[in-house]
């Protein structure tokens, strides 16, 4: 599993994966046969993730309330968000002015207490002052989550001859 993920103020305990995509405008250089990736043109993260226990209802509707509320009575619920959209926090980035534009959730009959969660969020910058303050925060998670151990290197596996087929 990854790590937790904050999405605005909705806490994803259970995440899966996380999945980041960033496009690029590609201009020609005026006067020349080269080109060049001018400016980030689209930033995408999918979350997917568990919802389990007797609080995922209320993850469910948090997370729809997130995804449909305007931002100005975003703004009013949660007033660091009137600055910086909904941010999203986790070990791969952190991300200001996101919006949700995709939420599915999933039951299944393995898992009656549970719900399946894809989240999509698209970036949309409010301005570039919030643009640049969330580079220079997500900058600033690189060096810190280097210091963090990982995944600790798998046990050595006895092999012996076993039966020919």
């Amino acid at each position: 599993m990854a790590d937790k993920v904050l999405v605005g103020t909705v806490p994803l305990l259970c995440v899966q994966s996380i999945t980041m995509t960033e496009g690029y405008r590609v201009e020609r250089i005026l006067g020349s046969r080269f080109s060049q990736a001018t400016q980030p043109s689209a930033k995408t993260i999918v979350i997917d993730a568990i919802l389990l226990g007797p609080d995922r209802f209320k993850v469910k509707k948090d997370l729809e309330n997130l995804a449909l509320t305007s931002r100005a009575l975003l703004a009013a619920a949660a007033p660091a968000l009137a600055v910086t959209g909904i941010p999203v926090v986790c070990g791969l980035t952190l991300s200001l002015d996101m919006q949700i534009t995709d939420l599915r959730f999933t039951q299944s009959v393995q898992k009656r207490d549970a719900f399946d969660l894809s989240i999509t969020l698209q970036h949309v910058p409010r301005s570039s002052l919030t643009a640049l303050l969330g580079e220079l925060a997500d900058l600033a998670l690189a060096p810190g989550s280097a210091a963090l151990p990982g995944v600790p290197a798998p046990g050595p596996v006895p092999r012996s001859p076993g039966p020919s087929l």
